[in-house]
């Protein structure tokens, strides 16, 4: 044996991991699958609340609203409804079942009960938002090689149009909720002369 032999490392030491590192490693090489188990649970809990209320389970249903409420509104004209018989509610619907009132701070407290069924923890918009990153995602991991890569100007404009909604809304929201013009949008029933029924103006609900 000469000197080299001896002062070299066994094999298995020279390339044995720490925890960290085998987890930076393992992330690198499989990161599509990290981010899809951690935004397909970002995206689920929200619909595990109402799950909750319906089991009885209140305790850990509050957390997962409060935990949600951080980052959305929550506001239950504009959200999801499970186990009731309407997926959504209009604000009058709102009004009639919680409090009469037009404060967001009211109105978000809102979660449900047994008749109308338990809310969402999070909005339609976020669920639409957040959602559509996962699906997408995985879509674009087994076509990444063939799709040419869109310059910053492109993911600017396809930011655009949430944007637009985004921040129409919130002019909106200005001037109250249920009074705003993209509430009401009697700009579009004119735009389109009333050639849709009443429903797909007002409101926030499906179908509007």
């Amino acid at each position: 044996m000469n000197i080299y032999e001896q002062s070299a490392p066994p094999v298995e030491k020279q390339y044995r991991l720490s925890m960290p590192k085998r987890v930076v490693y393992w992330l690198s090489r499989n990161w599509i699958a990290a981010f899809a188990i951690a935004m397909g649970l970002y995206v689920g809990f929200p619909f595990t609340a109402p799950m909750f209320m319906r089991l009885g389970w209140t305790g850990i249903a509050k957390v997962i609203y409060t935990f949600y409420s951080l980052q959305c509104h929550q506001l239950p004209q504009r959200s999801f409804f499970l186990f009731g018989p309407k997926a959504m509610y209009s604000l009058n619907e709102i009004q009639a079942a919680w409090q009469g009132s037009t404060n967001p701070m009211v109105l978000r407290q809102f979660i449900g009960n047994p008749e109308m069924g338990w809310k969402v923890a999070w909005s339609d918009r976020m669920v639409y938002m957040y959602t559509s990153t996962l699906i997408f995602g995985l879509i674009w991991w087994p076509l990444r090689r063939r799709l040419k890569k869109i310059p910053w100007w492109g993911l600017v404009l396809s930011l655009l149009p949430m944007f637009i909604d985004g921040g129409t809304h919130f002019l909106s929201d200005l001037a109250g909720l249920g009074q705003g013009f993209r509430y009401t949008n009697v700009w579009l029933a004119n735009l389109t002369n009333n050639a849709f029924p009443a429903s797909f103006y007002v409101g926030n609900a499906i179908g509007s």
